[in-house]
Protein backbone atom coordinates (compact mmCIF):
# COMPACT_ATOMS: atom_id res chain seq x y z
CA UNK A 1 0.00 0.00 0.00
CA UNK A 2 2.98 2.11 0.66
CA UNK A 3 3.58 2.90 -2.56
CA UNK A 4 0.16 3.21 -4.10
CA UNK A 5 0.10 6.21 -1.33
CA UNK A 6 3.39 7.00 -2.92
CA UNK A 7 1.65 7.56 -6.23
CA UNK A 8 -1.10 9.25 -4.60
CA UNK A 9 0.98 12.87 -4.12
CA UNK A 10 3.20 12.61 -6.11
CA UNK A 11 2.55 9.91 -9.37
CA UNK A 12 -0.25 9.31 -12.12
CA UNK A 13 -2.96 9.01 -10.29
CA UNK A 14 -4.78 5.95 -12.35
CA UNK A 15 -1.51 3.66 -11.19
CA UNK A 16 -2.57 5.16 -7.70
CA UNK A 17 -5.53 4.16 -7.84
CA UNK A 18 -5.26 0.63 -9.54
CA UNK A 19 -2.80 -0.43 -7.02
CA UNK A 20 -4.73 0.33 -3.94
CA UNK A 21 -7.48 -0.77 -5.29
CA UNK A 22 -6.27 -4.03 -5.89
CA UNK A 23 -4.17 -4.08 -2.47
CA UNK A 24 -8.16 -3.22 -0.65
CA UNK A 25 -9.29 -6.39 -1.99
CA UNK A 26 -5.85 -8.43 -0.93
CA UNK A 27 -6.33 -7.71 2.41
CA UNK A 28 -10.18 -8.33 2.42
CA UNK A 29 -9.46 -11.71 3.68
CA UNK A 30 -6.79 -10.47 6.25
CA UNK A 31 -7.13 -7.36 7.51
CA UNK A 32 -10.42 -5.23 6.66
CA UNK A 33 -9.64 -2.40 8.34
CA UNK A 34 -6.36 -1.86 6.35
CA UNK A 35 -8.44 -2.86 3.05
CA UNK A 36 -10.99 -0.46 3.76
CA UNK A 37 -8.33 2.16 4.40
CA UNK A 38 -6.87 1.01 0.80
CA UNK A 39 -10.16 1.45 -0.72
CA UNK A 40 -10.60 5.20 0.92
CA UNK A 41 -7.40 6.43 -0.16
CA UNK A 42 -8.38 4.74 -3.85
CA UNK A 43 -11.56 6.64 -3.92
CA UNK A 44 -9.46 9.82 -3.66
CA UNK A 45 -7.02 8.80 -6.66
CA UNK A 46 -10.13 8.16 -8.73
CA UNK A 47 -11.69 11.76 -7.85
CA UNK A 48 -8.06 13.49 -8.41
CA UNK A 49 -8.20 11.82 -11.84
CA UNK A 50 -11.84 12.25 -13.03
CA UNK A 51 -12.47 8.68 -12.97
CA UNK A 52 -16.47 8.11 -11.72
CA UNK A 53 -16.87 4.28 -12.51
CA UNK A 54 -13.32 4.37 -10.83
CA UNK A 55 -14.73 6.33 -7.57
CA UNK A 56 -17.77 4.13 -7.82
CA UNK A 57 -15.70 0.75 -7.60
CA UNK A 58 -13.36 1.58 -4.73
CA UNK A 59 -16.80 2.81 -2.61
CA UNK A 60 -17.81 -0.72 -3.18
CA UNK A 61 -14.34 -2.27 -1.91
CA UNK A 62 -15.67 -0.47 1.32
CA UNK A 63 -18.24 -3.06 2.57
CA UNK A 64 -17.80 -6.45 1.56
CA UNK A 65 -20.57 -8.91 1.72
CA UNK A 66 -19.81 -11.59 4.03
CA UNK A 67 -19.62 -14.33 1.44
CA UNK A 68 -16.86 -12.45 0.52
CA UNK A 69 -14.95 -13.34 3.61
CA UNK A 70 -13.71 -16.24 5.68
CA UNK A 71 -15.97 -17.93 8.08
CA UNK A 72 -14.30 -16.72 11.74
CA UNK A 73 -13.74 -13.23 9.62
CA UNK A 74 -17.64 -12.86 9.36
CA UNK A 75 -18.90 -13.48 12.22
CA UNK A 76 -16.29 -10.99 14.18
CA UNK A 77 -17.38 -8.05 11.58
CA UNK A 78 -21.49 -9.32 12.69
CA UNK A 79 -20.47 -8.67 15.94
CA UNK A 80 -19.51 -4.92 15.12
CA UNK A 81 -22.48 -3.60 13.91
CA UNK A 82 -21.35 0.29 15.04
CA UNK A 83 -18.54 0.08 12.60
CA UNK A 84 -20.29 -2.00 9.44
CA UNK A 85 -23.15 0.78 9.97
CA UNK A 86 -20.56 3.65 9.53
CA UNK A 87 -18.76 2.31 6.90
CA UNK A 88 -22.27 1.29 4.71
CA UNK A 89 -23.57 5.13 5.45
CA UNK A 90 -20.40 6.23 3.68
CA UNK A 91 -20.09 4.08 1.14
CA UNK A 92 -23.93 4.91 0.13
CA UNK A 93 -23.90 8.40 0.93
CA UNK A 94 -20.94 8.87 -1.25
CA UNK A 95 -22.32 7.09 -4.02
CA UNK A 96 -25.96 9.48 -3.94
CA UNK A 97 -23.31 12.25 -4.15
CA UNK A 98 -22.16 11.20 -7.45
CA UNK A 99 -26.26 10.10 -8.39
CA UNK A 100 -27.14 13.93 -7.31
CA UNK A 101 -29.58 12.37 -4.27
CA UNK A 102 -28.36 15.29 -2.12
CA UNK A 103 -30.92 14.70 0.48
CA UNK A 104 -30.12 11.12 0.70
CA UNK A 105 -26.82 11.88 0.86
CA UNK A 106 -27.19 14.85 3.54
CA UNK A 107 -28.96 12.05 5.83
CA UNK A 108 -26.67 9.33 5.74
CA UNK A 109 -23.48 11.13 6.12
CA UNK A 110 -24.68 13.30 8.54
CA UNK A 111 -23.80 10.57 11.39
CA UNK A 112 -20.67 9.84 9.52
CA UNK A 113 -19.73 13.30 9.82
CA UNK A 114 -20.34 13.65 14.09
CA UNK A 115 -18.23 10.03 14.21
CA UNK A 116 -15.25 12.10 12.35
CA UNK A 117 -15.61 15.17 13.90
CA UNK A 118 -15.57 13.96 17.54
CA UNK A 119 -12.51 11.83 16.85
CA UNK A 120 -10.09 14.87 16.88
CA UNK A 121 -8.09 13.72 14.72
CA UNK A 122 -6.51 15.76 11.86
CA UNK A 123 -6.80 13.18 9.19
CA UNK A 124 -10.56 11.99 10.25
CA UNK A 125 -11.10 15.94 10.47
CA UNK A 126 -9.70 16.14 6.54
CA UNK A 127 -12.09 13.12 5.67
CA UNK A 128 -14.90 15.21 7.66
CA UNK A 129 -14.15 18.02 5.36
CA UNK A 130 -13.86 16.64 2.53
CA UNK A 131 -17.23 15.25 2.86
CA UNK A 132 -18.76 18.23 3.62
CA UNK A 133 -17.13 20.15 0.58
CA UNK A 134 -18.73 17.58 -1.62
CA UNK A 135 -22.86 18.08 0.27
CA UNK A 136 -22.10 21.64 -0.58
CA UNK A 137 -22.10 22.35 3.71
CA UNK A 138 -19.16 24.80 3.33
CA UNK A 139 -19.54 26.32 6.56
CA UNK A 140 -19.02 22.87 8.15
CA UNK A 141 -15.72 22.46 5.54
CA UNK A 142 -14.48 25.61 7.07
CA UNK A 143 -15.02 24.92 10.65
CA UNK A 144 -13.84 21.24 10.78
CA UNK A 145 -10.64 21.86 8.36
CA UNK A 146 -9.56 24.61 10.05
CA UNK A 147 -9.69 22.38 13.23
CA UNK A 148 -7.88 19.82 11.48
CA UNK A 149 -5.13 22.57 10.85
CA UNK A 150 -4.89 23.34 13.85
CA UNK A 151 -4.17 19.81 15.18
CA UNK A 152 -1.50 19.37 12.13
CA UNK A 153 0.27 22.66 13.19
CA UNK A 154 0.20 21.69 16.83
CA UNK A 155 1.59 17.76 16.17
CA UNK A 156 3.36 18.68 13.54
CA UNK A 157 2.69 16.53 10.65
CA UNK A 158 4.66 17.95 7.61
CA UNK A 159 3.17 15.46 4.90
CA UNK A 160 -0.24 15.80 6.63
CA UNK A 161 -0.44 19.66 6.53
CA UNK A 162 -0.43 20.77 2.82
CA UNK A 163 -3.40 18.60 2.24
CA UNK A 164 -5.53 20.23 4.79
CA UNK A 165 -4.57 24.00 3.64
CA UNK A 166 -5.40 22.42 -0.24
CA UNK A 167 -8.84 21.36 0.83
CA UNK A 168 -8.99 24.64 3.42
CA UNK A 169 -7.90 27.04 0.52
CA UNK A 170 -10.79 24.90 -1.51
CA UNK A 171 -13.30 25.58 1.09
CA UNK A 172 -12.31 29.39 1.37
CA UNK A 173 -12.37 29.43 -2.35
CA UNK A 174 -15.79 28.01 -2.96
CA UNK A 175 -17.39 30.29 0.04
CA UNK A 176 -16.45 33.51 -2.06
CA UNK A 177 -13.56 34.30 0.25
CA UNK A 178 -11.07 34.82 -1.93
CA UNK A 179 -8.08 36.44 0.12
CA UNK A 180 -8.62 33.50 2.55
CA UNK A 181 -8.15 30.93 -0.26
CA UNK A 182 -4.81 32.66 -1.29
CA UNK A 183 -3.39 32.71 1.83
CA UNK A 184 -4.07 29.38 2.85
CA UNK A 185 -2.39 28.04 -0.59
CA UNK A 186 0.31 30.13 -0.63
CA UNK A 187 0.83 28.46 2.80
CA UNK A 188 0.41 24.81 1.43
CA UNK A 189 2.88 25.37 -1.13
CA UNK A 190 5.28 26.39 1.40
CA UNK A 191 4.71 23.31 3.73
CA UNK A 192 4.80 21.50 0.97
CA UNK A 193 9.19 22.47 0.81
CA UNK A 194 10.79 19.13 -0.24
CA UNK A 195 8.61 16.98 0.31
CA UNK A 196 7.74 14.57 -2.70
CA UNK A 197 4.11 15.85 -2.91
CA UNK A 198 3.99 17.32 -6.63
CA UNK A 199 -0.04 16.56 -7.08
CA UNK A 200 -1.01 18.35 -3.85
CA UNK A 201 1.30 21.17 -5.32
CA UNK A 202 -0.70 20.99 -8.55
CA UNK A 203 -3.76 21.00 -6.53
CA UNK A 204 -2.80 24.24 -4.64
CA UNK A 205 -1.60 26.31 -7.86
CA UNK A 206 -5.00 25.48 -9.12
CA UNK A 207 -6.50 27.32 -6.30
CA UNK A 208 -4.08 30.07 -6.63
CA UNK A 209 -4.69 30.24 -9.82
CA UNK A 210 -8.67 31.02 -9.58
CA UNK A 211 -8.00 33.30 -6.70
CA UNK A 212 -5.39 35.30 -9.40
CA UNK A 213 -8.79 35.22 -12.09
CA UNK A 214 -10.71 37.31 -9.50
CA UNK A 215 -8.45 39.86 -9.55
CA UNK A 216 -8.02 39.45 -13.53
CA UNK A 217 -4.20 39.45 -12.57
CA UNK A 218 -3.09 37.58 -15.77
CA UNK A 219 0.57 36.82 -15.08
CA UNK A 220 -0.13 35.75 -12.01
CA UNK A 221 -3.03 33.08 -13.25
CA UNK A 222 -0.47 32.18 -16.20
CA UNK A 223 2.04 31.52 -13.95
CA UNK A 224 -0.04 29.28 -11.05
CA UNK A 225 -2.52 28.08 -14.16
CA UNK A 226 0.94 26.81 -16.24
CA UNK A 227 2.46 24.91 -12.87
CA UNK A 228 -0.79 23.23 -11.77
CA UNK A 229 -1.40 22.18 -15.53
CA UNK A 230 2.30 20.67 -16.02
CA UNK A 231 1.71 18.19 -13.09
CA UNK A 232 -1.98 17.45 -14.45
CA UNK A 233 -1.30 16.65 -17.85
CA UNK A 234 1.83 14.74 -16.66
CA UNK A 235 -0.26 12.56 -13.61
CA UNK A 236 -3.55 12.44 -14.80
CA UNK A 237 -5.08 14.92 -12.56
CA UNK A 238 -8.32 15.62 -14.06
CA UNK A 239 -9.38 18.26 -11.01
CA UNK A 240 -6.57 20.22 -11.33
CA UNK A 241 -6.72 20.62 -14.77
CA UNK A 242 -10.34 21.25 -14.40
CA UNK A 243 -10.09 24.75 -12.19
CA UNK A 244 -6.21 25.77 -13.98
CA UNK A 245 -8.51 25.93 -16.90
CA UNK A 246 -11.54 27.44 -15.65
CA UNK A 247 -9.05 30.05 -13.86
CA UNK A 248 -7.53 30.92 -17.48
CA UNK A 249 -11.09 31.75 -19.22
CA UNK A 250 -12.02 33.80 -16.50
CA UNK A 251 -9.29 36.11 -16.63
CA UNK A 252 -10.13 36.10 -20.22
CA UNK A 253 -13.44 36.96 -19.96
CA UNK A 254 -12.54 39.80 -16.84
CA UNK A 255 -9.93 41.31 -19.91
CA UNK A 256 -12.54 41.58 -22.33
CA UNK A 257 -11.47 38.81 -24.30
CA UNK A 258 -14.89 36.39 -24.72
CA UNK A 259 -13.67 34.37 -27.39
CA UNK A 260 -10.99 32.81 -25.67
CA UNK A 261 -13.13 32.37 -22.52
CA UNK A 262 -15.82 30.33 -24.48
CA UNK A 263 -13.31 28.63 -26.48
CA UNK A 264 -11.54 27.26 -23.27
CA UNK A 265 -14.60 26.56 -21.48
CA UNK A 266 -16.66 24.90 -24.28
CA UNK A 267 -14.71 21.36 -24.00
CA UNK A 268 -15.09 21.34 -20.30
CA UNK A 269 -18.68 21.76 -19.89
CA UNK A 270 -19.76 20.11 -23.07
CA UNK A 271 -20.45 15.73 -23.08
CA UNK A 272 -17.29 14.34 -24.42
CA UNK A 273 -13.75 12.89 -23.28
CA UNK A 274 -12.13 16.49 -23.00
CA UNK A 275 -15.31 17.55 -20.38
CA UNK A 276 -13.70 18.66 -17.11
CA UNK A 277 -14.05 16.58 -13.88
CA UNK A 278 -17.47 15.32 -13.21
CA UNK A 279 -18.34 16.32 -10.24
CA UNK A 280 -16.82 20.27 -10.92
CA UNK A 281 -17.69 20.85 -14.70
CA UNK A 282 -21.07 22.69 -14.41
CA UNK A 283 -19.57 25.46 -11.77
CA UNK A 284 -17.80 26.58 -15.13
CA UNK A 285 -21.39 26.70 -16.52
CA UNK A 286 -22.52 30.37 -15.48
CA UNK A 287 -18.62 31.52 -16.75
CA UNK A 288 -19.36 29.94 -20.49
CA UNK A 289 -22.79 31.21 -20.19
CA UNK A 290 -21.49 34.78 -19.78
CA UNK A 291 -18.70 34.12 -22.78
CA UNK A 292 -20.90 32.73 -25.13
CA UNK A 293 -23.31 35.78 -25.05
CA UNK A 294 -20.71 38.35 -24.98
CA UNK A 295 -18.76 37.03 -27.75
CA UNK A 296 -22.45 36.71 -29.91
CA UNK A 297 -22.55 32.97 -30.23
CA UNK A 298 -26.29 32.36 -29.10
CA UNK A 299 -26.97 34.08 -32.39
CA UNK A 300 -27.02 30.80 -33.75
CA UNK A 301 -29.99 28.83 -33.23
CA UNK A 302 -27.98 25.89 -32.68
CA UNK A 303 -25.81 26.94 -30.13
CA UNK A 304 -28.70 29.03 -28.53
CA UNK A 305 -30.04 26.24 -27.83
CA UNK A 306 -27.08 24.40 -26.13
CA UNK A 307 -26.73 27.47 -24.52
CA UNK A 308 -30.66 26.77 -22.38
CA UNK A 309 -29.91 23.38 -22.29
CA UNK A 310 -26.55 23.82 -20.22
CA UNK A 311 -28.33 26.67 -18.08
CA UNK A 312 -31.08 24.04 -16.71
CA UNK A 313 -28.20 21.39 -16.27
CA UNK A 314 -26.60 23.94 -13.74
CA UNK A 315 -30.04 24.72 -12.31
CA UNK A 316 -30.43 20.82 -11.41
CA UNK A 317 -27.26 21.22 -9.96
CA UNK A 318 -28.15 24.27 -8.23
CA UNK A 319 -31.16 23.58 -7.20
CA UNK A 320 -29.73 20.31 -5.00
CA UNK A 321 -28.19 23.14 -2.23
CA UNK A 322 -24.73 22.39 -3.27
CA UNK A 323 -23.27 25.48 -4.13
CA UNK A 324 -25.25 28.43 -1.78
CA UNK A 325 -25.36 31.67 -4.77
CA UNK A 326 -26.32 28.71 -7.65
CA UNK A 327 -30.15 30.14 -8.02
CA UNK A 328 -29.56 33.34 -8.01
CA UNK A 329 -26.65 32.61 -11.21
CA UNK A 330 -29.07 30.45 -12.49
CA UNK A 331 -31.07 33.57 -12.65
CA UNK A 332 -28.70 35.65 -14.06
CA UNK A 333 -27.53 33.16 -16.71
CA UNK A 334 -31.66 33.11 -17.61
CA UNK A 335 -31.57 36.51 -17.23
CA UNK A 336 -28.43 36.83 -20.01
CA UNK A 337 -30.62 34.64 -23.03
CA UNK A 338 -33.68 35.48 -22.32
CA UNK A 339 -36.14 37.78 -24.58
CA UNK A 340 -35.89 41.83 -23.83
CA UNK A 341 -39.19 41.86 -22.27
CA UNK A 342 -38.01 38.92 -19.65
CA UNK A 343 -34.78 39.34 -18.96
CA UNK A 344 -35.45 42.67 -16.27
CA UNK A 345 -37.75 40.75 -13.94
CA UNK A 346 -34.90 37.92 -14.06
CA UNK A 347 -32.00 40.43 -13.26
CA UNK A 348 -34.36 41.19 -10.39
CA UNK A 349 -35.50 38.26 -8.83
CA UNK A 350 -31.78 37.16 -9.31
CA UNK A 351 -30.63 40.22 -6.88
CA UNK A 352 -32.83 39.17 -4.59
CA UNK A 353 -31.74 35.59 -3.90
CA UNK A 354 -28.32 37.26 -3.70
CA UNK A 355 -29.23 38.69 -0.67
CA UNK A 356 -30.59 35.51 0.67
CA UNK A 357 -26.62 34.63 0.83
CA UNK A 358 -23.19 35.55 1.46
CA UNK A 359 -21.69 35.73 -1.99
CA UNK A 360 -20.12 39.16 -2.61
CA UNK A 361 -18.23 38.06 -6.48
CA UNK A 362 -21.39 36.49 -7.79
CA UNK A 363 -23.49 39.28 -6.51
CA UNK A 364 -21.72 42.01 -8.17
CA UNK A 365 -21.49 40.63 -11.18
CA UNK A 366 -25.27 40.31 -11.32
CA UNK A 367 -24.99 43.81 -10.86
CA UNK A 368 -22.63 44.79 -13.29
CA UNK A 369 -24.31 42.05 -16.01
CA UNK A 370 -27.94 44.07 -15.05
CA UNK A 371 -25.98 47.82 -15.63
CA UNK A 372 -24.51 46.22 -18.98
CA UNK A 373 -28.13 45.78 -19.82
CA UNK A 374 -29.73 48.60 -18.77
CA UNK A 375 -26.92 50.70 -20.48
CA UNK A 376 -27.91 49.09 -23.81
CA UNK A 377 -30.84 50.06 -23.85
CA UNK A 378 -30.27 54.01 -23.07
CA UNK A 379 -31.27 53.62 -19.49
CA UNK A 380 -28.26 55.48 -18.07
CA UNK A 381 -29.65 56.71 -14.84
CA UNK A 382 -30.79 52.90 -13.60
CA UNK A 383 -27.52 51.19 -14.99
CA UNK A 384 -25.32 53.94 -12.53
CA UNK A 385 -27.19 52.44 -9.55
CA UNK A 386 -26.30 48.97 -10.69
CA UNK A 387 -22.89 49.47 -11.77
CA UNK A 388 -22.22 51.55 -8.72
CA UNK A 389 -23.31 48.42 -6.67
CA UNK A 390 -21.00 46.64 -8.81
CA UNK A 391 -17.91 48.05 -7.81
CA UNK A 392 -18.60 47.81 -4.52
CA UNK A 393 -19.23 44.58 -4.32
CA UNK A 394 -16.00 43.51 -6.48
CA UNK A 395 -13.88 46.34 -4.44
CA UNK A 396 -15.00 44.23 -0.97
CA UNK A 397 -13.45 40.43 -2.87
CA UNK A 398 -11.01 42.12 -4.20
CA UNK A 399 -11.87 41.47 -7.49
CA UNK A 400 -9.98 44.07 -9.40
CA UNK A 401 -10.72 43.73 -13.32
CA UNK A 402 -14.60 43.64 -11.93
CA UNK A 403 -14.34 47.06 -10.52
CA UNK A 404 -11.94 48.29 -13.55
CA UNK A 405 -14.94 46.74 -15.63
CA UNK A 406 -17.54 47.93 -13.69
CA UNK A 407 -15.88 51.92 -13.36
CA UNK A 408 -15.41 51.90 -17.10
CA UNK A 409 -19.28 50.63 -17.67
CA UNK A 410 -19.85 53.90 -15.33
CA UNK A 411 -18.11 55.88 -16.99
CA UNK A 412 -19.59 55.15 -20.26
CA UNK A 413 -23.00 55.69 -18.64
CA UNK A 414 -22.42 59.57 -17.89
CA UNK A 415 -20.54 58.72 -14.45
CA UNK A 416 -17.40 61.71 -13.98
CA UNK A 417 -14.73 60.30 -11.96
CA UNK A 418 -14.43 62.19 -8.71
CA UNK A 419 -10.69 62.56 -9.85
CA UNK A 420 -8.33 60.83 -12.20
CA UNK A 421 -6.29 57.59 -10.80
CA UNK A 422 -3.61 57.64 -12.12
CA UNK A 423 -1.62 59.85 -15.22
CA UNK A 424 -2.32 63.61 -16.34
CA UNK A 425 -4.65 65.75 -14.32
CA UNK A 426 -8.26 65.40 -15.35
CA UNK A 427 -7.54 62.12 -17.79
CA UNK A 428 -8.47 58.71 -17.02
CA UNK A 429 -5.79 55.39 -17.73
CA UNK A 430 -7.81 53.17 -19.26
CA UNK A 431 -7.60 49.36 -18.79
CA UNK A 432 -5.44 48.11 -21.22
CA UNK A 433 -6.95 46.59 -24.65
CA UNK A 434 -6.21 43.17 -25.69
CA UNK A 435 -4.22 42.26 -28.97
CA UNK A 436 -7.58 41.74 -30.10
CA UNK A 437 -9.32 44.52 -29.47
CA UNK A 438 -6.51 46.74 -29.80
CA UNK A 439 -6.54 44.76 -33.75
CA UNK A 440 -10.29 46.08 -34.09
CA UNK A 441 -9.33 49.17 -32.87
CA UNK A 442 -6.81 50.01 -35.52
CA UNK A 443 -8.60 48.77 -38.22
CA UNK A 444 -12.06 51.36 -36.75
CA UNK A 445 -9.51 54.37 -36.57
CA UNK A 446 -8.57 53.44 -40.23
CA UNK A 447 -11.79 53.45 -41.65
CA UNK A 448 -13.39 50.17 -41.83
CA UNK A 449 -16.92 49.25 -40.90
CA UNK A 450 -17.86 46.09 -38.83
CA UNK A 451 -18.45 43.92 -41.63
CA UNK A 452 -15.01 44.92 -43.49
CA UNK A 453 -13.45 44.60 -39.95
CA UNK A 454 -15.29 41.26 -39.26
CA UNK A 455 -14.07 39.64 -42.63
CA UNK A 456 -10.59 40.94 -41.81
CA UNK A 457 -10.11 38.35 -38.50
CA UNK A 458 -12.67 36.04 -39.61
CA UNK A 459 -14.83 36.51 -37.17
CA UNK A 460 -18.55 37.55 -36.36
CA UNK A 461 -19.51 41.01 -37.54
CA UNK A 462 -21.44 40.52 -33.76
CA UNK A 463 -18.41 39.53 -31.91
CA UNK A 464 -16.92 43.26 -33.63
CA UNK A 465 -19.90 45.03 -32.09
CA UNK A 466 -19.10 43.30 -28.72
CA UNK A 467 -15.54 43.89 -28.52
CA UNK A 468 -15.82 47.50 -29.54
CA UNK A 469 -18.10 48.21 -26.60
CA UNK A 470 -15.88 46.79 -23.97
CA UNK A 471 -13.20 49.19 -25.92
CA UNK A 472 -15.71 52.30 -25.79
CA UNK A 473 -15.89 51.89 -22.31
CA UNK A 474 -12.69 51.06 -21.30
CA UNK A 475 -11.38 54.28 -23.16
CA UNK A 476 -14.32 55.91 -21.71
CA UNK A 477 -15.07 57.42 -24.91
CA UNK A 478 -18.16 57.64 -27.18
CA UNK A 479 -17.31 57.95 -30.99
CA UNK A 480 -14.77 57.06 -33.63
CA UNK A 481 -13.10 60.54 -33.09
CA UNK A 482 -12.33 60.09 -29.62
CA UNK A 483 -11.49 56.73 -30.31
CA UNK A 484 -8.88 58.03 -32.59
CA UNK A 485 -7.81 60.11 -30.46
CA UNK A 486 -7.09 57.99 -27.62
CA UNK A 487 -5.06 55.32 -29.36
CA UNK A 488 -3.01 58.39 -31.15
CA UNK A 489 -3.88 61.83 -29.85
CA UNK A 490 -3.31 63.55 -33.07
CA UNK A 491 -5.45 67.15 -33.38
CA UNK A 492 -5.97 66.93 -37.15
CA UNK A 493 -7.75 63.30 -37.46
CA UNK A 494 -9.06 62.10 -40.18
CA UNK A 495 -12.09 63.64 -41.94
CA UNK A 496 -13.78 60.37 -42.14
CA UNK A 497 -13.60 59.57 -38.47
CA UNK A 498 -15.71 63.09 -37.47
CA UNK A 499 -18.85 60.50 -37.74
CA UNK A 500 -20.45 59.82 -33.84
CA UNK A 501 -21.22 56.18 -33.11
CA UNK A 502 -24.59 56.55 -33.61
CA UNK A 503 -27.25 59.31 -33.10
CA UNK A 504 -28.08 58.59 -29.81
CA UNK A 505 -24.17 58.93 -28.55
CA UNK A 506 -24.29 55.01 -27.72
CA UNK A 507 -21.16 53.75 -27.07
CA UNK A 508 -20.39 51.77 -30.26
CA UNK A 509 -21.32 51.77 -33.65
CA UNK A 510 -23.97 49.65 -35.48
CA UNK A 511 -23.30 50.36 -39.26
CA UNK A 512 -24.91 47.07 -40.68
Amino acid sequence: MALGLRLLRDGPVSDAHNLLLLTSGTLRTTDLTRSREAAVQASLAAWSGGDRDGYLAALEALCPSAADLPEPESRTQAGEEPVETFWRAYRDGMRSILHADFDRAGALLGAVLHVLRNQRDAARLLSAGTIALMLGDLATARQVLGLALAIARSEATPALLPRILEHLAYAELRAGRYHQARVHAEAGLEAVGEQPLRNVMAGLSAVLALTASIAGDRVAVTRHAESALGIAHAHGLSQAKTLAEWARARVDLGHGNAEHAAARLAPLVHAGPRRGHFGLWVMAVPCYIEAAVLAGHDADAEVDADVDHLIDQYAQWAALGADPPGPAVVLRCRALVAGHEHSEDLFNQALAQHEEVDSPYEHARTHLAYGMWLRRRRRPVEARTQLRRAVMGFDQCGADVGAQQADAELRAAGETPTAAPSGEAGTVSPMPLTPQQLRIARSVVQGATNREVARQLSISTRTVEYHLRNIFAQLGVRSRVALARALDPDPNPDPFLSTPANSSGASFPTDR
